[in-house]
């Protein structure tokens, strides 16, 4: 990813142009949560759509399996809130939790597993690292000892000015006064503040100092021991608030397909192996939810949950991982932006330990580069989430194949009775729409806005402009009647055709640039004459003419 790109100005961009605003913002806003505007909603659904087609409608392409059949998949939809024992069952209510803390001074709640990064990106951290204190260790270019003195002189200066700003809960700030005044400074104290603080500003690991390890990124202050978190959001049904009525806001969309393979098997022509898909909304009490829609509260996934025999659970799961990786990139997610990782053994969650594995589609996001973020896990689940419902609620899952087994006497199979096992390719719809953001988003100050957002057409919200070069001479009308011809055949595409006939052409070209549109198609003086348009390409710049009555032909060749 270039390093020009920048998650503050892909965020600016995305407030601009209609794509994500925050939750609620005229009240102030709440952490966790987001809005996707005109243009998001739109590349929400194309994305979710794109999913759709290639997983239920027509799943791998046509492409035949891991064992040389179609792959078969059936969708469904199943409810945010279900019976609380599937949570139970699933785990979710006694371990689905996460280490968190608290800042004695200033109150916050972190994910103690945050506390590292959020360091990092502190503004405390940041002016101390710029600071320079003890920078050199307390020690000069020879090993020798630095006069005290003047490391105490500048850390104190610090402490009293952006220390006392940025960092009014540092156990550093708080006692200033004492810690650094004789006879304190006259010789080594417990804590040696000058290098300590310099090795956690330039994030060094070996640190052992107590107020380092557990200081806010917020305030500085000291944090807590860490305590386990549940991070399911939970309400009542009915009139009476009790722990008879606590229900829970899934915190994931896979149960509702575990607690229904039953009827999918007995009401469909399923046959294993196959796939049950669905999206839709999860919700999880994020202590610390950050990176812009990364991890929020509210977020959409894509699921498969693909049951198969034992025997074949490896072949699958090779199969799942390829596809899912070659799907990305086919929409536009390429180069080194994208890896496939494969989980050690120590990663691996509890139903994959004796599974064949798992892995994560990850990608460079601007807030993890050089490293990288989950996009979408594959996971060989084992059959843990069907034996879990069926030992808790008592109701046989197993399934039963006519087509395996010991042969019978007349030859045929006897059949065999198993619990199925599991391939999960799961996918956040929200980061998946965050990638392809990360990714269009192309600076070029050639261009009048600077920007440009290389959507691939599949997923552009708009897919192509009809502008009159000035708004007079019968040119407005042509390109109204050309933008509705083109809205008639394209309105299925996942996208609208936009016409506009203010502002300067190169604004409205400037506009369709940050808004994706792949597009322009451009009524001048000549088009009145021979009844051409200029077509604009949105990656190239370059332009070309085109008779109108062909722009609907090159707009669908282009569109694919």
């Amino acid at each position: 990813m270039s390093d020009r790109k920048s998650m503050d100005d892909i965020m600016a961009l995305c407030k601009r142009r209609g794509f994500i605003y925050p939750a609620s913002e005229i009240y102030g806003g709440i952490n966790g949560f987001w809005d996707y505007g005109p243009l998001g909603a739109q590349l929400k659904k194309n994305l979710r759509d794109a999913w759709w087609e290639d997983v239920v409608l027509l799943p791998c392409g046509g492409n035949p399996g891991a064992t040389g059949e179609p792959v078969s998949i059936v969708p469904l939809d199943s409810c945010i809130i279900q019976n609380p024992k599937v949570w139970v069952a699933s785990g979710h209510v006694g371990g689905f939790s996460d280490p968190m803390c608290t800042c004695r001074q200033c109150k916050k709640l972190l994910r103690a597993d945050h506390v590292p990064d959020l360091l990092r990106e502190a503004a405390w951290v940041k002016s101390l690292a710029e600071a320079e204190l003890g920078a050199t260790g307390g020690r000069d270019e020879g090993g020798e000892p630095v006069a005290r003195s003047a490391e105490i002189g500048r850390l104190k200066q610090w402490a009293r000015k952006a220390g006392r700003k940025l960092a009014p809960g540092a156990w550093l700030v708080r006692n200033a006064e004492h810690q650094l005044s004789p006879p304190f400074a006259a010789a080594e104290t417990e804590y040696p503040w000058p290098a300590l603080l310099h090795t956690v500003a330039t994030g060094v690991a070996a640190c052992d100092a107590p107020h380092l390890v557990s200081a806010c990124p917020y305030c500085g202050g000291d944090l807590t021991e860490p305590r386990q978190f549940n991070l399911m959001f939970h309400s009542y049904t009915g009139a009476v608030f009790d722990e008879d009525n606590k229900v829970y806001l899934r915190p994931e969309t896979a149960q509702g397909i575990f607690t229904n393979f039953k009827n999918v098997v007995d009401t469909m022509r399923v046959r294993v192996p196959f796939g049950i898909a669905q999206t839709g909304k999860a919700f999880r009490n994020e202590v610390t939810p950050r990176n812009f829609t990364f991890r929020s509260r509210e977020f959409e996934q894509m699921e498969i949950e693909f049951f198969c025999h034992p025997e074949e659970a490896r072949q699958w799961y090779a199969f799942w991982r390829d596809s899912r990786m070659a799907w990305w990139q086919a929409i536009g997610l390429k180069g080194d932006n994208l890896r496939l990782r494969e989980h050690d053994q120590d990663e691996l969650a509890h139903y994959a330990k004796d599974g064949a594995g798992t892995s994560d589609i990850e990608y460079r996001f601007p807030f993890t580069a050089p490293g990288f973020g989950e996009l979408e896990g594959i996971a060989h689940r084992s059959d843990f989430d069907l034996r879990q419902h069926q030992q808790h609620s008592g109701v046989k899952l197993e399934y039963f194949d006519n087509e395996r087994g010991e042969p019978a006497p007349n030859g045929q199979p006897k059949g065999e009775r198993y619990l199925p096992h599991v391939i999960e390719p799961s996918a956040g719809l929200d980061r998946g729409v965050l990638a392809v953001l990360c990714e269009a988003f192309t600076v070029d100050p050639a261009r009048p806005s600077g920007v440009i957002m290389r959507f691939h057409p599949r997923l552009a919200p708009i897919k192509a402009a009809v502008f009159p070069l000035v708004n007079k001479d019968g040119m407005p009308e042509v390109a109204n009647t050309l933008a509705a011809t083109l809205t008639k055949r394209f309105a299925r595409r996942g996208g609208s055709i936009e016409t506009d006939p203010k502002q300067s052409i190169g604004k409205r070209y400037a506009r369709m640039d940050e808004a994706g549109c792949p597009y322009c198609f451009t009524v001048d003086g000549d088009t009145l004459k021979d009844q051409t348009v200029t077509v604009r390409d949105r990656d190239t710049g370059g332009q070309e003419r085109i008779a109108i009555e062909q722009v609907a032909t090159f707009l669908d060749d282009k569109l694919g």
